[in-house]
């Protein structure tokens, strides 16, 4: 029955409702100034009335908002601890030690490069691009401050790496979710992601070695940094132990711990070592982890740079996700998502058309529902059956759900990933955009190779642990 309301859905109304979000949200950024929450609740209201309009009763409505808060439970809580996180590490001295030593030891020239492989490497191990940015990427960001680098630059760099272990990471959850989705092996999955990925990685280092050549350390403010390694000094005790809460989080990660669990205990050793060697008290500690660290140490920029951090941070950000996601969860429960999606079908005539069309929908399902999540699901069950009709291996749809899917969702102004990486980096989207090269570079690269066919592989033309005719076979084996 759900499926027959989903077909019954007219295109035209589905089409005015990702028009409407789509023009607001890009007039609003660009033009009115319109708050983004307004505009999500505003487009809300106007999908609510449009399926109202196409005979949905309340009660189907209040079904799809629900299910819509279901989903965002978990990235919502994941966001506050995150926002504690960060306070902590700072509270602790965690961050100060690291920036203190980036300031000594990275030349300006290499930092671009350097924090983007160093994200990669830390996304690698823990799979995860929001835990990624909101530690190291939280002290890189004051690293590249005080080195003098743009910080958009900087943004750019930290997120690209991010997003590589994010998408190549066998612990990250989108590198497992899009070949369950395409019915996909997960490691012919990462093998096949190595195609586009690893070179859009290698052409984004080249980038970011070109761009830092015009930092150079006679081009240092020497002053600003000499100011910033003596507010450390002085204002945090700074020994080994202090890298104990980023060792924790790797291990957990490694040790395949869920993400909230490895948060927290994160969290408390950083508090544990804030009140241990930065003498903060308990009830000082608990405020911080609300609020954020905050500090006077008579430097405005450091102490800017350091005042950060907390759950009541990541509330505006909480707040946005909520509002993309109900609006994203009313489109997919009411049919109005697969009506429009239903009408891109016919645009795959080849292969070259097909990848491209997946990217595309990718594209325009993170911007009508802000979830990388529900735009891997819904644009991989949607496009599974043409790639089943050309005989493709199921890696290649995988492959191509993350190339959009997963690596242009901190593009969008208004989805999860990227007010969440607004919000941690406190870079907007639209100023880091241009400089995150694997994001934009990865899509471009699945494009090329859908239409010049190269490394898109058919059945018997590529080593893989899976096909679709073995679904299709443990499909039909299992009982009625």
């Amino acid at each position: 029955m759900q499926a027959q309301k989903t077909k019954d859905m007219p295109f035209g109304w589905a089409l005015f409702c990702i028009a409407f979000l789509l023009c607001s949200m890009i007039a609003s950024v660009l033009w009115l100034d319109i708050p983004v929450h307004i505009n999500l609740l505003t487009s809300i209201a106007v999908t609510l009335g449009v399926a109202w309009l196409n005979g949905k009763p309340w009660k189907e409505l209040a079904a799809a908002i629900e299910y819509g808060g279901q989903i965002l439970v978990t990235p919502t809580i994941i966001m506050m601890l995150i926002g504690c996180l960060i306070a902590s590490w700072i509270a602790g001295g965690t961050v100060p030690m690291i920036i203190y030593w980036g300031l000594k030891m990275i030349n300006p020239s290499y930092f671009l490069f350097t924090a983007c492989l160093i994200c990669a490497i830390c996304a690698l191990s823990i799979g995860s691009s929001w835990s990624t940015a909101g530690t190291v990427g939280v002290a890189l960001v004051g690293i590249g401050a005080g080195l003098g680098i743009n910080p958009a630059m900087t943004a750019g760099a930290i997120i690209s790496g991010s997003y590589l272990g994010d998408k190549m990471s066998p612990m990250s959850d989108t590198t497992n979710l899009a070949p369950a989705v395409a019915e996909a092996d997960l490691f012919d999955h990462i093998k096949s992601m190595m195609y586009t990925t690893g070179p859009a990685f290698v052409i984004s280092l080249i980038i970011y070695w070109v761009l830092g050549m015009r930092y150079t350390a006679d081009g240092i403010d020497s002053e600003q940094v000499a100011n910033t390694l003596a507010a450390i000094e002085q204002n945090f005790d700074m020994n080994i132990l202090l890298l104990l809460p980023p060792v924790i989080v790797i291990v957990m990660a490694v040790l395949k711990c869920p993400s909230i669990p490895t948060l927290l205990i994160s969290t408390l050793a950083a508090s544990l070592l804030a009140m241990i060697f930065q003498g903060q008290s308990l009830a000082a500690m608990a405020t911080i982890l609300d609020e954020g660290f905050s500090i006077d140490s008579g430097f405005a920029d450091f102490d800017t740079l350091m005042s950060r951090g907390g759950l009541q941070s990541m509330l505006w950000t909480a707040a946005l996700g909520m509002l993309g996601m109900l609006y994203g969860a009313i489109m997919e429960k009411t049919g109005l998502l697969s009506s429009f999606l239903e009408h891109m079908k016919p645009l795959v005539k080849n292969t070259g058309t097909l990848i491209t069309t997946v990217i595309f929908s990718n594209a325009i399902l993170l911007a009508a529902t802000a979830s990388q999540t529900l735009a891997i699901v819904v644009g991989g069950r949607m496009y599974v059956t043409e790639f089943k009709k050309k005989d493709l291996l199921p890696q290649v749809l995988s492959r191509t759900l993350e190339d959009s899917g997963t690596i242009i969702s901190p593009l969008i102004p208004w989805s999860l990933c990227g007010v969440y990486m607004t919000g941690t980096l406190g870079v907007p989207t639209l100023s880091y955009l241009p400089y995150s090269f694997l994001c934009w570079l990865c899509p471009i690269i699945a494009i090329i190779y859908g239409f010049t066919g190269k490394f898109v592989w058919k059945t018997g033309e590529h080593p893989s642990q899976r096909t679709y005719h073995d679904h299709d076979e443990e499909a039909a084996a299992q009982p009625a």
